[in-house]
């Protein structure tokens, strides 16, 4: 006779490692995973509170969505500054 608790099952598999590993590499390396981590760790912690996935791993869900927003803010505000010295280039050159 074994004393482990059973094991409880879920429908779905977890997404949540896939989100944190997106977020990093989307904040660190590689800035358009960024909003696929957001929208994967969102769909993850959505899943978790409707009893699909295992809420055991609500945080490495949170944390990736986390990751994903604050790199897809970083994404836009690059883009935006690419932007802006573009126009700065094409309006010195011609003038």
């Amino acid at each position: 006779m074994t004393d482990r608790a059973p094991q409880e099952f879920y429908p779905e598999d977890s997404q949540a490692t896939l989100s944190l590993v997106l977020g990093i590499l989307g904040l660190v390396l590689c800035g358009i995973l960024a909003p696929i981590a957001w929208a994967i760790g969102n769909t993850e912690v959505k899943a978790i509170d409707d009893g699909r996935r295992n809420p055991s791993n609500r945080g490495m869900a949170q944390a990736g969505k986390i990751l994903g927003i604050i790199g897809t803010i970083f994404l836009a505000l690059g883009i935006a500054f690419i932007l802006f010295f573009v126009v700065v280039a094409v309006v010195a050159s011609a003038s």
